[in-house]
């Protein structure tokens, strides 16, 4: 699994994780020593996560008390603007030929990614979510 968050001016370190990634492995190993850091940098950032059961465990829940967080309906993640970003990554990715090819070229893509870009996702979060409310929870352009 790989995991990084963006803001409007930064990124986050991108994580990758090997094996089975528990409601407390995502707290110990992402959100204490990245997120809590990494927002903490960020006093009026929002944190958004979709409804991935890892996201909604008590335990992640509760370290994320400390932090303003955007709830989050279910089935809406379509709206996420990381959700564009993993794409892109996605579609730039070269073919490897051995996960610490892959996990490197990631990285790699990752540090590269134009702010400029990201900036406009998250500045279209506000068109989203009218989008959103205008079909009714279903489907958008986004």
């Amino acid at each position: 699994m790989v995991w990084g968050t963006i803001a409007d001016n930064s990124l986050s370190t991108l994580i990758v994780m090997r094996g089975a990634l528990t409601g407390q492995r995502y707290v110990d190993d992402i959100l204490r020593p990245h997120v809590g850091p990494f927002l903490n940098d960020l006093p009026l950032a929002i944190f958004q996560q979709d409804n991935a059961r890892l996201h909604t465990a008590r335990v992640a829940q509760d370290f994320l008390r400390r932090f303003q967080t955007l709830p989050w309906p279910a089935r809406s993640h379509d709206l996420s603007p990381v959700e564009h970003v993993w794409d892109q990554l996605k579609r730039q990715m070269s073919s490897c030929h051995s996960v610490h090819d892959l996990e490197l070229d990631v990285q790699d893509l990752w540090v590269h990614l134009p702010q400029d870009n990201i900036r406009c996702l998250i500045n279209s979060m506000p068109d989203r979510v009218a989008a959103c409310i205008a079909a009714g929870g279903g489907l958008t352009r986004y």
